[in-house]
């Protein structure tokens, strides 16, 4: 019996410290999972705390200029790269009259990258704005295009098709080393053409593409008919069959 008692309070002893030392474990196992967790908050909100410190800005940009985007986003907040609103720059930089597109990103630690897509000019719109090559109409700074463009006039709404006949009209004129300076597209939707060279066509409302093909036919017989004193105004090609020319005087530096 006494030995019985005895290996019972062993047991009751082992049970003792199992629990002691399986609490303290877990005790410690606690204590590192919120060390842990402190330092891990820590660094984090450290972290979150490093501002922007470099801008990329790349693309293709002929007009816009660095300064311009830098200028853009001047009043947004860069101070914490996790909290910078990329939306709302790319917004501002989109808002440039000479931007086409815009993406922007962040690259990890501390930069933000912009990337710039200009609109391409191809030709002025009735004098206030520009076509790009998409036929849309944009306002932008005159002062950054360095080389001609064509000048269009037309109705509202009527952006696109007037540079579809342009393209069409002037690959045409190019076998004869000429190209259109001024297309001009009335209400009634009537076209008229200046080319390099100064002459003006009359193609009225139908059938361009023949009646251009009909000037390019008869264009070096008006031309070799020409007088020293004078040179050919316009071309009128609303005929079924062959043309009417005007003449204009000749500038002095030009006459014989």
């Amino acid at each position: 019996m006494a030995k019985a008692k005895k290996d019972i309070s062993a047991q009751e002893t082992q049970v003792h410290w199992g629990f002691w030392l399986g609490f303290v474990f877990f005790f410690l196992v606690v204590i590192a999972m919120l060390s842990m967790g402190w330092f891990v908050s820590k660094r984090v909100g450290a972290e979150e705390n490093v501002p922007v410190t470099s801008l990329l800005i790349t693309g293709e940009m002929p007009y816009t200029q660095k300064q311009d985007v830098m200028a853009a986003i001047e009043s947004v907040h860069l101070g914490n790269f996790f909290k910078v609103n990329v939306n709302e720059v790319q917004q501002r930089v989109q808002d440039l009259p000479w931007v086409y597109s815009v993406s922007v990103r962040k690259q990890w630690p501390n930069e933000l990258k912009v990337y710039v897509v200009d609109q391409r000019p191809v030709a002025l719109w009735n004098g206030e704005f520009f076509l790009n090559e998409f036929g849309k109409a944009f306002q932008a700074n005159a002062n950054r295009i360095n080389h001609h463009l064509p000048a269009f006039f037309g109705p509202e709404g009527s952006e696109k098709i007037a540079l579809e006949n342009y393209r069409n009209l002037n690959e045409m004129l190019s076998y004869d080393v000429l190209s259109i300076d001024e297309l001009v597209l009335s209400e009634r939707y009537s076209w008229q053409l200046t080319l390099s060279d100064g002459v003006r066509l009359n193609l009225g409302r139908e059938e361009r593409v023949e009646r251009v093909q009909r000037f390019m036919d008869v264009y070096q017989e008006i031309k070799d008919k020409q007088q020293d004193n004078k040179l050919v105004d316009y071309v009128d090609l609303r005929y079924d069959t062959g043309v009417a020319v005007g003449w204009k005087p000749a500038p002095e530096k030009e006459r014989v």
